[in-house]
């Protein structure tokens, strides 16, 4: 294979590290980090300046429950392409049910884990 069929790979990569390189620099050039201004840097609420923090803290139940959430459809994504691919192996003879059954158990009982040491409830 010649080089010239690795120019088009080429110029896609030095467009990319141009483009990069350029939207860093305008960054740092057009950014609010050196330009130190009160107004611009608080948040804006309807026009009236902010009395509080701006910076609220959450909960860490918060937290636990958004990881919690973001675990379980996790599993959505491999349960819907092997439910697309199931019939499939069916017909070519290759065992799919067991493994998926298994990987469904283990997250049924992450669940009933999770239901037991009250990662669930909100309020305690």
């Amino acid at each position: 294979m010649s080089s010239a069929a690795y120019l088009p790979i080429l110029v896609q990569v030095t467009l990319a590290a141009v483009i990069t390189g350029g939207v860093i620099a305008a960054s740092h050039l057009f950014g609010q980090r050196f330009k130190k201004n009160a107004i611009k840097d608080s948040a804006y609420e309807c026009g009236i300046r902010s009395d509080g923090s701006t910076h609220t803290r959450f909960s860490v139940k918060f937290y636990v429950t958004a990881m919690l959430f973001i675990l379980f459809d996790i599993e959505v994504v491999f349960l819907i392409p092997w439910s697309f691919v199931y019939r499939d192996f069916l017909a070519n003879h290759i065992a799919i049910l067991a493994p998926m059954l298994f990987f469904l158990g283990v997250l049924v009982l992450g669940l009933f884990y999770e239901v037991r040491k009250g990662a669930l409830e909100w309020e305690k």
